[in-house]
């Protein structure tokens, strides 16, 4: 198994292959699995492979949480004979100290080398203790306003900072600016802790606004490449698209175009 470092020199599994494509300085685009909450399996590899993009972060409604290792090996082998890499799993919630220990022995038999959660609080200290014992990386998840446990990538970062460096966030820019924060900023804040990334865009900066697709908004998406690249972000940067849900392909391909744009005309 291969290994990445993170800040502070700490070595972290991974398990992408060599073959990831980078889209430019080492930005590697992504899906976020809630994407494909209306598509089939086979749909969602379609779509991955017609817009050029071979990284995913698997969602529950595609690998059940419960699904033996027949059926996690089935799902893998059929995304991994496409050429497309299950990098991390989740949004994973996880309420009971049941629960992040079946959200981890999901990860080892998916082979994954990170979660995304959104686990309580006051489990933490034994997500630290699970991940101690696995190196897994924990990518916790800010949810925006409504969210009552992590609204913004400070209040991630607030929980993480002391504990174990292979615990982190998953900063969704789109839930991150509707909460009052600057994505840009956060990037540069929280570099040492940001694992994963979650992209879209905003009509414009309000609680309640949906997303939309990538450079159709008002987020300073060039600011965030640059952001990015300052800090040598090692992560993916994956479209979690949530317009038109039951045929999420347009979207998808816009927004991968323009930011695939956007980092080349930053190079």
């Amino acid at each position: 198994m291969a290994s990445w470092t993170l800040p502070g020199g700490t070595k972290a599994a991974h398990t992408g292959s060599s073959t990831d494509r980078p889209d430019g300085a080492n930005l590697r685009l992504g899906i976020a699995g809630y994407t494909f909450l209306n598509v089939p399996v086979d749909g969602a590899i379609a779509m991955m492979k017609r817009v050029g993009v071979n990284q995913l972060s698997i969602k529950d409604f595609h690998l059940p949480l419960n699904s033996s290792e027949d059926t996690i090996n089935t799902v893998r082998a059929k995304f991994n004979n496409a050429g497309i890499t299950i990098y991390a799993a989740g949004v994973i919630y996880m309420k009971t100290q049941a629960e992040v220990d079946t959200a981890f022995d999901y990860a080892k038999k998916l082979g994954v080398g990170m979660i995304v959660a959104a686990p309580n609080p006051e489990l933490l200290s034994y997500v630290e203790q699970k991940v101690k014992a696995t190196n897994i990386l924990i990518a916790i998840h800010n949810h925006g306003p409504e969210d009552k446990l992590y609204p913004s990538p400070a209040d991630v970062y607030n929980r993480v900072k002391g504990l174990d460096a292979r615990m982190g966030l998953c900063l969704d820019i789109g839930h991150a600016a509707r909460a009052g924060a600057d994505p840009v900023k956060a990037v540069i804040e929280y570099a040492p802790r940001l694992f994963d990334l979650h992209i879209k865009d905003l009509s414009r900066i309000e609680k309640q606004v949906h997303p939309i697709e990538l450079g159709r908004g008002v987020l300073d998406i060039p600011g965030l490449v640059r952001a990015l690249k300052t800090v040598s972000y090692a992560g993916r940067c994956s479209i979690e698209h949530e317009m038109d849900m039951k045929d999420p392909l347009p979207g998808v391909a816009e927004s991968a175009g323009y930011f695939r744009g956007v980092v080349k005309t930053l190079e």
